[in-house]
Parts: structure tokens; sequence; C-alpha cells
């Protein structure tokens, strides 16, 4: 009889009508590391269920705006009920706010710029802090930041409200939204230093332990790095930058369907940093796919790509949460943000709807496809984009940005520096102190159209080995864990089909305890795989992980009850050429009345042409018959696990660029 050790999988359909009362002590995971934007924001506050399905899924930060112009409709009436009610929602559900200032009354605004941005920052003609010292009438948006900063923070002017119980407030302020796009900043790069400089000095007046943002860069332009260089130049010539921390304290960039330019990005904005030693903490704040194969998306373009440009599948989509974030994370950022949780409007207009359609809506400006970013579609109670048949229900991205969230939790970890193999597959290696027992984790997918694995070195005797919508247990061989990788999907994302930029295949996360020692990097090499099956993008449900929960169970129905099975399986291996050459394949299978769960395949090689057998090693395990092996210049006693590998690290070249999702406000 012959049992297979599987994996029990845990799926929680979310059940999106009335959710539960949440408070921010729940057991919900949060992640420091993970946010999403537009959970809630003043122009669309959340319900129960918005919150909920975003906690279900890990995150702890939200972002949104806080639009000056809806604030301060009328100069010197500020209207802070929107915000209050967002914030204090935010803090009830326990999660961060990544607050953007952003926006400029018609009362206040003159030319490209608020009026009075270069006035003295104080009412006492200066642009230095003091005790007691009030902002300047004659600079509106100076008078602006301090105001809401002195309200939101933590023990601030919302928090003295009566009946006021919950602990918290908002403590980080990004200034401005990609102020290196025309659409949103008016100004020039120096314009651009002197709002931040105003908005560092009287954030900080008002809450000196805020953080004050750089704010996120689109890199939608090609000469977004020399913008950002000229911001720099220009505070380099301010005396006071050096007590001042150059007016900001982290910065934030934007990257959208390809997380290969994630990378190059990050490295561009440390290069700016680094031309006047600087070193900042790094948020990508912003990065997504949206998705053409789903309504509200142009689901007829299967067969037309130049009109999805920049958009992917489904499933590549949750292909691209899991190798963007961790590439983000292994290149030092800090955080990074899922663009977003609901389709919501996209970049159309309010009110936008209609029915899914097969293109032939798309007529005389009509409306008939939009931005579907989402990780859930939208309800039937949506402002836009409501007759999905589906609603509310989540995409495979949700499962996804949830397993990141449930592998990496909330406590800190350190990335080593990542594996290229001979650019075929990607290896990010990261390590995280766990209740005092040390946790490696492997994030590892395939670069090529072909289906391969990868040879990870094992430190202790057993790992679990993750993909979306499923996990099992993994022991090693010969002190490696074989990883199989299925082949990446080509031509799908139409503007990333080059090897260096090309979105992956699925990835497998490893994770196994270890003693410390550092990894032996030296061990980590390819090896012929086999694949698995594709993606699934059935609505409805979210693959929700249990850590641990493996029990005995069949895969196949047997012919004959296996404990009745008296009979040996029969195993055979097609015959093998006379003389091997360099590289060849290997077919086995077998028949047995009560199913054949699992293969053991060994390998025997021989020296060549000295005529010693060698010894006979098992090379892996198979759960499928008939899968292909290549074997390459075996020595003796060596499987075919250890056959080959080599070690190639590089930095992918930029593709086109990517625009942005926050609507500009005039």
């Amino acid at each position: 009889m012959n049992r297979l050790r599987l994996v029990c999988f845990l799926t929680l359909l979310l059940i999106l009508t009335t959710a539960p009362h949440v408070h921010a002590q729940s057991g919900y995971i949060r992640s420091p590391y993970l946010g999403i934007t537009f959970i809630s924001s003043a122009e669309q506050p959340a319900n129960e269920t918005r919150y909920r399905n975003a906690l279900l899924l890990g995150a702890g930060w939200n972002r949104y705006p806080f639009y000056w112009d809806h604030v301060e409709a009328t100069a010197g009436n500020y209207d802070w009920h929107a915000l209050d009610r967002v914030v204090t929602d935010d803090i009830r559900h326990g999660l961060k706010t990544n607050a953007i200032l952003l926006g400029v009354p018609g009362h206040a605004r003159q030319g490209a710029l608020m009026r009075g941005l270069y006035q003295p920052i104080f009412s006492d003609g200066s642009d230095y802090p003091g005790a007691g010292k009030t902002p300047n009438p004659a600079n509106p948006w100076a008078q602006y930041v301090f105001a809401a900063v002195q309200r939101y923070k933590p023990g601030g002017v919302l928090a003295s409200q009566p009946n006021w119980e919950l602990v918290g407030g908002v403590s980080v302020w990004e200034v401005w939204n990609e102020p290196d796009l025309p659409m949103f900043w008016g100004g020039t790069p120096q314009d651009y230093a002197r709002l931040l400089r105003v908005s560092y000095v009287m954030i900080k007046h008002a809450d000196p332990f805020a953080t004050v943002m750089f704010g996120g860069l689109s890199f939608a332009q090609a000469n977004t790095a020399f913008w950002l260089r000229q911001v720099l130049d220009t505070i380099g010539q301010d005396p006071s930058r050096g007590s001042n921390n150059w007016y900001f304290d982290q910065i934030a960039m934007h990257s959208y369907s390809s997380a290969r330019r994630t990378v190059t990005l990050i490295g561009q904005v440390r290069f700016e940093l680094s031309r006047y030693s600087l070193e900042r903490p790094i948020w990508l704040n912003e990065s997504g796919v949206p998705v053409w194969d789903d309504y509200p998306g142009p689901t007829w373009t299967a067969l037309l790509p130049s009109e999805r440009r920049w958009r992917g599948t489904q499933a590549e989509q949750a292909i691209y949460v899991i190798q963007n974030t961790t590439l983000a994370w292994a290149a030092g950022v800090d955080a990074v943000f899922f663009h977003q949780l609901y389709d919501d409007c996209g970049n159309q207009a309010g009110g936008t709807d209609f029915p899914p359609n097969d293109g032939s809506l798309c007529t005389a400006g009509q409306a008939c496809w939009g931005d579907a970013h989402g990780l859930y579609r939208n309800e039937r109670s949506s402002v836009c984009f409501r007759q999905h048949p589906q609603p509310g229900t989540p995409r495979i991205a949700a499962s996804a940005f949830y397993l990141l969230a449930q592998i990496f939790g909330s406590r800190p970890f350190v990335a080593l520096d990542p594996i290229y193999l001979e650019n075929n597959a990607t290896v990010l290696i990261f390590e995280q102190a766990n209740n005092g027992v040390g946790q490696r984790i492997y994030v590892v997918w395939n670069d090529t159209a072909d289906r391969t694995a990868v040879m990870l070195p094992a430190s202790s005797t057993n790992a679990m080995l993750y993909r979306i919508g499923d996990q099992q247990a993994i022991t090693p061989l010969e002190g490696l864990y074989r990883v199989a990788l299925d082949g990446a999907t080509r031509g799908e994302l139409v503007s990333l089909t080059t090897p260096d930029n090309a979105l992956g295949g699925e990835p497998v996360i490893l994770v196994e305890a270890y003693n410390g020692l550092p990894a032996d990097t030296t061990r980590v090499m390819l090896e012929g795989g086999a694949p698995r099956a594709p993606l699934t993008t059935t609505p409805g449900a979210i693959s929700v992980i249990e850590a641990a929960t493996i029990t005995p169970a069949p895969t196949a129905r047997p012919t004959t009850d296996p404990a009745l099975d008296t009979q040996a399986p029969l195993p055979y291996v097609d015959p093998l050429p006379n003389s091997s050459p360099a590289s060849f394949t290997v077919r086995w299978g077998a028949t047995d009345n009560s199913g054949v769960t699992e293969y053991l395949v060994w390998v025997c090689a021989s020296t060549a042409g000295n005529g010693s057998r060698g010894s006979k090693r098992p090379a892996s395990k198979r759960r499928i018959p008939g899968r292909a092996v290549r074997a390459s210049n075996l020595r003796p006693g060596q499987s075919i696990s250890q056959a080959t590998g080599r070690l190639i690290r590089n930095s992918p070249p930029k593709p086109p660029p990517r625009s942005s999702r926050i609507k500009p406000h005039p």
C-alpha cells in the first residue's frame, strides 16, 4: 500500500455582508511592512466590511490624501468632519495612517502654487521654530499643515474630544503626491524644496516625534531622477538643512507593473541620496497591476495586447504582489503598499458604470472599461463599476497579499543579497527572529518560460513550502531542499516581455528554522523540475494558510481498498541510451491496485571511461509519473539534484515608466 503525506488546506470563505465590530485589540496581523491604499478616505469612508477585509489580509497601514481644498473650501474656515471620521476609524481598527498633505483651495492659489509659500513660516517673520511661535497668516499652507498635525497627532486636538477612549494618531506625514509629475505639482523642483521646508518645519513644530516623508515619486517621466537631484541640490544650498535633517525623514516612491523596475528605481533613489551622503528609509507606498481579464477591465483584449498595455491577468497580479514586495524588501525598502483595496473608480470619473461587455459598448466615447486594480471587486453599492457578477469578492491577489503577511508577520527581518541563478531563477533570502528561534525564509521563482527547479541548502530537518493557496511539509535530501518551479507566462504584460523585466513564474516560499549560522548560498543551484497546476481565478474565497496543519490524505481513488492491497506496485522506466549523452531524459511510471502517490527516483552515475558503476543515491521524490529529469555531466555518487548550479548576481535595466493612481486636485 502506498500512502502520500499531504497538506490539509483550509479555505476561509469571506462573508462580505454583516461584519462584527472590530477593535484594535483583536488578533489581526497588521503587518508594519505592508499597507493598502484607500482602505478608507475622507471622500469614501469605509464601512465595517471594508475595514474587516483589509484586516483579514494582514495590512498594517492605510494611505489616503488630506486634501486642503476639502478642509478649507472657504478661507479661514476649517471643516475637519470627514477627516475626523476616517482617522478615528483607522485608530479604532488598529491601522496606522500614511497621511498625504495635498491640494490647494481656489482662494489660496496663486499661479501654479499656493499663495504665500515663500512668505516667512512664522508670524514673527522668521523660518525658525521656537516656543510659543505661531504660523504666519500670510503663508496659508503653513497654517494648514500646522492645524492638521495639531489635530491628528497622538494626543492632539481630536484625541482631546469628549468621550475619546482610543490611543493613537497620525505620525507619518507625506508632503504631496508624485510631485515629479506635472499633473500633481505645477511648480518647479525648487518650489517643491520650499514646500518641503515649510511642511517639515511646521510638522515638527506641531509634533517633534512625527515622521516627515518626501512625497512619493511617480517615476512616470524619464527625468524623475534628475528632478529629485534638483530638489536635493536646492536643499543642499540651505544653511539650515543640517539642523532640520534636510527637511525629510524618509522618502517614498511608486512603481507599477514591473517588479524588476522597482529594484532599479530603488537604486536610483539611493544613488541620488548618496550624492549628498544621505541615507533615508524608503517606502514603496504605491504599487500594483491592473487586470484586464476581469470586469471592469477590458476583458475582450486577450488577442489585442496593444490595448491592454501595462495590464495583466488576475494570476499575474497575484504573482506580482509577491515578487514586487519581496524584491523591494530585499532592496531595503521598509514598507510596501498595494494599490488598492477595491477597484473603486480607478482613474475614471465618479459614477462611471457599465455592464460586463465584449467591447461593443466602446462607441462614441461611451465608458466601456475601467481600472481593475483592487484586491477586491466592487460591491453593488459602489460609486463606480458595480455590475460584477460576483460583487465584493476577492481576487487571487488578495491571497498572495495575505500569504506575505502571514509568513513575515510583524517581526523584523533582514534580507540577504538577492541571487539570480544564470538569469533563470530568482532566490531571495530573509532571516527573522521568531520568539527566540531563528527563521529563514526563501522566496523563489522561475525567470524563464521553461519549468525548472532550485536546490536550497537546509539548516533544519524539515521546512514548510508555501504557494498561493496551499502549503506542504518538505524534508531535505542530502542537505538540500528541492523546489520545483513553473515557467513564467510570457506575453501577458505586453511591455514587460524582455528577459530582464518580465514577470517571473509563480513564486514559492520555503520557511525553515535555523540555528543562527549564515546560509550557505554557494549551495543554491538549479536543477530540472516538474510543473504544477496553474493558478485558479475562481472568485469568492481567500485561501487562509494555517501553520502546521498536516494530515495524511489520499489524492487518488484506489481501485482496491488500500487495506486489502497485497500486491506490490509495478514500476517501469523507459529504456536509457546505451551511451549517455551530456544531457538526456529519464521517464518513469508505475501501476498499482491502490494507486501510486509518490515516486522515489534513484540515479547511478559512473565516471566516463573507467568502468566504475559509481554509487546509487536517491535523486528526488516525484508525485507525478512520466515527468522528465534532465541530467548533465553527473559525477560518481552525485544525484541529479546535485548536478549543476552556478551563482550570478546582476541588476536588471529599467522598462518604460508607469503613472500614478491618486487623482490630482487643482
